[in-house]
């Protein structure tokens, strides 16, 4: 049977457009359909305009300890932000990455299609209710959406956003209530508390960032709550009222009074509305399924990115994509998700790969070796004027395979990815202990922590 198009993309999001681009790049006849805006959640609405204002919010934090550093002539005290230049930068930002992302499409040449897609086969989709695409596979790339618990009561006329609205505001709030502690809620706490704003994080579990190493979550809150953030832990919200919000905690009822609401309980795969269970397409736990493959219920559909809900982070969706359109192409490419690597923007950074003290406890039992080595007996740490961290590494006793790395300190999200090539490539921590690192630099720091782990020979630990 002929079909118009080789390979047709619904989502341009990073799964979605990077899948089009390398399906396109590869000879393939390529559609995309996008129902919002190219780029996605990431570009337009989440991890680049986060990072904007996450980038302000430190470069606050700096003028505020410029005395610190012997510079004079400025005062920290009446630095703020400039809302509506912040939006245009933001703006700029993202709408230059969204023009790359226009113009490697049309290089590839794509065929970008405005619409909502609806499959009426596994073969066959109407856009808009109005065109009909025909392909011979599809990838399903439609991404995320935030969670609004139907559980929580809201008063017509309250102050709630999800985080889209929240990066679109004109002006700093007095106070902010950040529903979750999770990656979303901690890095706008972190944001808006620069900000001037009141922040209170209310967070049902006991503690912040639930899928961070324990120990590394509780040095980020703490240092959250120096900075002059609230954290409300173990705490149900209930209702978010016109100027409060209502909580319980320890059996009973709270009240906090609060201009703003921010709702960052996490996001679900949004597959809705698609036709998908419809033809066949099996779905658990609201994500579309898939294999290692990335191949549906049904052999020539795919699935990438946020839809099939396994691992909701922006550079596993280009993994993804790059696995999917190597497979349509002939490929026999597979996904692994335990060596993803997971950062989180605030100051200072976390980031992290692998397993957690606790799962490596659970999987290995007493067959495991840790190494700690704190920031604070780190040189470039006392040069760049903030010492609060810590790099913790967990290695198998016997062979030294590295099973997780945790990364808490300045600048240490652009280090994460080595180790997780490392990992990748089967490394173990003698070989790290072997490996020189540059001095002065953070990154040497986790050279001591794997001489702390594997030989116990880290040099400038005092613990």
């Amino acid at each position: 049977m002929s079909y118009e198009f080789d390979v047709t993309v619904i989502g341009g999001g990073p799964s979605g457009y990077v899948a089009a681009i390398l399906a396109g790049r590869a000879g393939k006849k390529t559609c995309l359909v996008e129902n919002g805006q190219l780029g996605g959640t990431c570009l337009n609405v989440g991890c680049i305009p986060t990072k904007v204002m996450v980038k302000t919010a430190e470069l606050l934090e700096q003028i505020r300890r410029a005395s610190s550093f012997a510079v004079s002539g400025i005062d920290g005290g009446s630095a703020s932000v400039d809302m509506a230049t912040l939006q245009k930068r933001k703006k700029g930002v993202t709408s230059q990455l969204v023009g790359g992302v226009r113009s490697l499409l049309k290089g590839a040449g794509v065929t970008v299609t405005d619409g909502k897609a609806v499959f009426t086969d596994a073969h066959t989709i109407r856009v808009n209710e109005e065109k009909t695409i025909t392909s011979e596979n599809f990838i399903i790339a439609t991404g995320s959406e935030t969670v609004i618990p139907k559980s929580v009561a809201y008063d017509e006329g309250c102050n709630m956003m999800t985080s889209t609205e929240l990066l679109d505001i004109q002006t700093v709030p007095q106070s902010l209530a950040v529903l979750g502690g999770g990656v979303i809620g901690i890095e706008f706490a972190y944001v808006f508390s620069q900000f001037g704003c009141k922040v209170t994080v209310l967070e049902m579990a006991e503690e912040i960032l639930p899928m961070v190493d324990a120990e590394v979550a509780a040095m980020a809150r703490k240092r959250l709550e120096k900075d002059g953030v609230d954290f409300c832990l173990g705490a149900k919200v209930t209702r978010v009222g016109k100027d409060a919000v209502f909580y319980q905690q320890n059996g009973q009822t709270h009240e906090l009074p609060v201009q703003s609401v921010l709702m960052s309980l996490g996001r679900r795969p949004r597959v809705q509305g698609l036709g998908a269970e419809e033809i066949g397409l099996a779905v658990d736990k609201g994500a579309l399924v898939c294999d290692a493959h990335l191949v549906s219920s049904l052999p020539n559909i795919y699935v990438v990115g946020d839809a099939n809900g396994k691992a909701m982070l922006a550079h596993t969706a280009f993994k993804e994509a790059e696995i999917a359109v190597a497979n349509i192409c002939g490929g026999d490419q597979t996904m692994r998700y335990d060596r993803i690597p997971s950062c989180i923007y605030m100051s200072p950074e976390i980031a992290s790969v692998g397993l957690t003290e606790a799962q490596a406890r659970q999987q290995y039992g007493d067959g495991i070796k840790m190494g700690r080595f704190p920031l604070y007996a780190n040189g470039k740490s006392l040069v760049e004027g903030d010492t609060d961290g810590l790099i913790k590494v967990i290695v198998e006793q016997e062979m030294g395979e590295i099973l997780g790395v945790h990364l808490y300190g300045v600048h240490t999200t652009e280090m994460i990815a080595q180790f997780a090539s490392a990992m990748e490539a089967e490394a173990t921590a003698e070989e790290i202990v072997n490996t020189v690192f540059p001095h002065p630099t953070i990154s040497e720091s986790l050279g001591e922590a794997f001489h702390s782990a594997w030989n116990g020979l880290a040099i400038h630990n005092l613990s």
